[in-house]
């Protein structure tokens, strides 16, 4: 029998860790995957100061049985306050400024960006690589300039077939200038344009000037981490839209708007599910250092598709 000191430890660093379906999924993955691991749930609160982000890293550090971790809503924080604590940056780590996965390696802890590869898979897996050449007038609006936000449109930047326009929303305008900046060392393979919106009305009027068959992603966090959407109940999609919640659970007010409008315009609407399953398959890969195939993530899927929240 497996004794308690070989069993490893992964990190989940988020707001609400304890709501989240992976705490209970975990366990049932990591036999799949043959791990004896179990999870260890970090909440730090929104608008943390400094000191927080680096206290959760130097746990992970100090932890003898820790292989690593997975960061949500804080992704921009950890690597803010915390990224001088991590030995290495990956590529899109450094591109990004963010911090997603944080694994264990020979000369510390090692520091990586997920969330543009595994939204573009999550993306693929819903919508198909061949979304936007099967659609070349389809443009893409991205309602949130965070770390999910700055992530996925900097992975349509690279794509073969970019969507026709990349609209990009934010309250801040400082942060949309620092996406803005991401986006420029990538290189614009189409056009992009950064919006500061004050309120719900502005996000509108953007969804209400995209053309037939355009994808509108909520990237905001509302809805999950805190309640509401950046839309109002007036807003109205354009036409045969691809709609993605990023969020699965939560009070998901942007998903059921969407779902309001569905049968009436045609919309073919998601929910983030499928991105925590990529999300999550991806992160215990890296952090455990195992190859997860096709064929595994899909028996991993299997697996959660029990345990899923409604909400």
């Amino acid at each position: 029998m497996t004794g308690w000191c070989e069993v490893e430890r992964m990190y989940f660093i988020g707001v609400t860790t304890a709501a989240s379906s992976i705490m209970r999924l975990f366990p049932r993955w990591a036999e799949l995957l043959g791990l004896q691991a179990e999870i260890v749930g970090l909440d730090v609160p929104l608008g943390a100061p400094r000191e927080a982000y680096r206290q959760a890293v130097l746990r992970m550090a100090d932890d003898p049985k820790a292989r690593g971790g997975l960061v949500t809503t804080h992704k921009v924080s950890v690597f803010l306050h915390a990224g001088d604590l991590l030995a290495q940056f990956d590529y899109w780590a450094e591109l990004c400024g963010e911090v997603s996965c944080i694994a264990r390696r020979a000369d510390g802890l090692h520091g990586w960006a997920k969330d543009p590869i595994t939204a573009w898979r999550a993306f693929v897996d819903w919508a198909g690589a061949d979304y936007f050449s099967r659609n070349p007038e389809a443009e893409v609006l991205c309602l949130g300039a965070g770390g999910s936000g700055a992530a996925f449109t900097s992975r349509l930047l690279t794509v073969d077939q970019p969507p026709a326009r990349i609209h990009l929303t934010n309250r801040s305008s400082e942060r949309l200038g620092k996406v803005a900046r991401i986006h420029r060392r990538i290189g614009l393979s189409c056009p992009v344009e950064y919006h500061q919106v004050h309120s719900p009305a502005d996000s509108d009027r953007l969804l209400e000037q995209l053309p037939p068959r355009s994808v509108v992603v909520n990237a905001t966090g509302m809805g999950k981490d805190r309640p509401g959407s950046p839309i109002s109940d007036q807003a109205r999609f354009p036409e045969r839209a691809l709609v993605w919640d990023f969020n699965y659970r939560g009070s998901l007010e942007f998903l059921q708007q969407a779902r309001r409008q569905a049968e009436e315009l045609g919309l073919q609407v998601e929910d983030g599910w499928r991105y925590f399953l990529h999300g999550w398959s991806e992160h215990i890969a890296e952090v455990f250092d195992v190859d997860i195939d096709r064929a595994q993530f899909d028996e991993l899927a299997a697996a959660a598709e029990g345990l899923r929240q409604s909400g």
